[in-house]
């Protein structure tokens, strides 16, 4: 099982940039659906953005022109790039790994980085 750890969550202004990352162990990320999650204080943990070992990308609604995906598969590492930062985007973001095998899902969770967006 692929271990997940996310760094570069911090506090920025209204319009500001961060740069997520996520750097994998225990396993290539190279065969798995790379994925960013969001929670959101009394809110739902919601997709932000995947990318898939194909390196298709799919992106919410809310963020979609905003942020951008990208993985780094020499590095086992994925990256989270996003702009024009609202207050909306402040949660806890999580990384995701998900592979399905003949034997069923496996899926990984990140411990979370905290990001906060002042108005």
């Amino acid at each position: 099982q692929v271990q997940l750890v996310e760094s570069g969550g911090g506090l920025v202004q209204f319009g500001g940039s961060l740069r997520l990352s996520c750097a994998a162990s225990g396993s290539a990320i190279s065969m798995y659906t790379m994925g960013w999650y969001r929670q959101a204080p009394g809110k739902q943990r919601e997709l932000v953005a995947e990318s898939t070992s194909s390196s298709t990308t799919n992106y919410a609604a809310t963020v979609k022109g905003r942020f951008l995906i990208s993985r780094d598969n020499a590095r086992n590492t994925v990256y989270l790039q996003m702009n024009s930062l609202k207050p909306e985007d402040t949660a806890v973001y999580y990384c995701n790994a998900e592979r399905t095998y003949v034997w069923g899902p496996s899926t990984s969770w990140g411990q979370g980085t905290p990001v906060t967006v002042s108005s």
